[in-house]
């Protein structure tokens, strides 16, 4: 019928199912794993045992599994191992080679899965959660991380808010994927209503990145997160034996590598300076491909900002301006929680320095002095974070 042809020829733009991403949670992983199958108990036991292990100075070197959450496990485990291993004396003794019996797993659970073998945010926070209680709601107190290094409640408390703010982004998600459709249908009340949702999810997120209190992120997060990219007390690298000869280089985990923040980005048209578009793009390497793929095909669809300004609707553009100005007051909230506790604590382990620092209980080690102006990902981390902001800012539609 000529209906059907009709509807043929309006494909819908795409869906969150086609990329693996759920509307309820997201680029979450929904109900990750907390247990791999016997033969992988060996890493189950150390990671679990992390922060003891680290303290302790005890975390010594010891066929694949195919399930994709049984992979994102592993990852995990092998992830958060490999960093108490790399990091456990502090930057004054790393490690300049990851022994073969965890280097090469490592690299070949990270090629199936197309990460690279660093803990990367799709670990740290996407897989590394449970429920306490199972019919309980989705809620801080009814939440736990599957695994931790030393820090305690301070480094669980920063994971989980950083949960929450990806929890809350899911709606935003399924609003990109409308807004997308309706500007291929066209439909103009579709896609003011896609908007409004949008909007609501980004303020959603800030809420949630308000539980970020003081006692929930310290300079311990840093080490832990660290990188041997752009690294002083790592010049070369890290050697993963039985893989290559060469030393490699990846950057440590960071926000900058959430799925959520580029995918505003791309549907928005928010174009950062050439050095924070650089970064950023990096970043995407250390994502999911799935989740890679979901930004690229918001890239490769037609502009939401030009088919605002042709449409000459007033309605929408205000729509539009309203999650621009959400999204810069996120980005602004960030550099008020990055500025208080990452640089101050910084300072304050400058000012230390030489002298042992107690960060859990009676685990010693010297401050992350290479992290203090840069995060984790390796970028001068107020001067990024202040310029996406004020991009974001500056590309508002006219409206009479």
């Amino acid at each position: 019928t000529m209906e059907n042809n009709k509807n043929e020829e309006k494909p819908l733009l795409f869906t969150l199912r086609r990329f693996h991403l759920s509307e309820d949670y997201g680029f979450l992983l929904p109900n990750p794993l907390s247990e791999l199958p016997a033969f992988y108990g060996p890493w189950m036991e150390i990671a679990n045992n992390l922060p003891h292990l680290i303290q302790s100075h005890q975390l010594h070197s010891w066929g694949l599994t195919s399930r994709h959450r049984e992979l994102r496990l592993a990852h995990l485990a092998l992830s958060f191992i490999t960093m108490g291993f790399v990091w456990q004396e502090g930057e004054v003794e790393t490690v300049k080679l990851l022994p073969q019996n965890l280097a090469v797993p490592y690299w070949e659970i990270s090629q199936m899965l197309g990460l690279p073998p660093i803990l990367v945010h799709a670990d740290f926070v996407l897989a590394n959660w449970k429920k306490k209680n199972l019919n309980g709601p989705l809620e801080i107190e009814n939440l736990d991380t599957i695994f931790s290094l030393p820090g305690g409640e301070s480094l669980r408390g920063f994971i989980l808010v950083t949960f929450l703010v990806e929890k809350a982004a899911a709606p935003g998600l399924k609003a990109v994927v409308q807004a997308g459709n309706a500007i291929l249908q066209p439909d103009k009340e579709a896609l003011h209503k896609a908007l409004q949702e949008m909007a609501k999810a980004i303020k959603e997120m800030t809420d949630a990145l308000k539980r970020m209190h003081g006692n929930n992120t310290s300079s311990h997060l840093n080490v832990f997160r660290s990188l041997w990219k752009d690294n002083p007390a790592m010049p070369g690298g890290l050697i993963y034996e039985g893989v290559s000869d060469e030393p490699m280089s990846y950057s440590g985990g960071s926000a900058a590598q959430s799925t959520v923040l580029h995918a505003f980005d791309e549907l928005l048209t928010i174009r950062h300076s050439k050095e924070s578009t650089a970064f950023l793009h990096r970043m995407r390497d250390y994502m999911p491909p799935h989740h890679r793929a979901f930004i690229e095909e918001i890239q490769s669809a037609p502009s939401l900002k030009q088919h605002i300004l042709s449409s000459g609707n007033e309605k929408l553009r205000i729509a539009y301006n309203q999650c621009v100005s959400v999204l810069a007051d996120l980005r602004t909230y960030h550099v008020a929680i990055v500025t208080k506790f990452i640089v101050i604590a910084a300072a304050n382990a400058k000012a230390k320095k030489g002298k042992p620092s107690h960060w859990a209980g009676n685990f010693q080690i010297n401050p992350p002095s290479s992290l203090q102006e840069r995060g984790t990902g390796g970028s001068g981390i107020l001067n990024f974070l202040k310029s996406v902001r004020d991009t974001t800012r500056s590309i508002l539609c006219p409206v009479s």
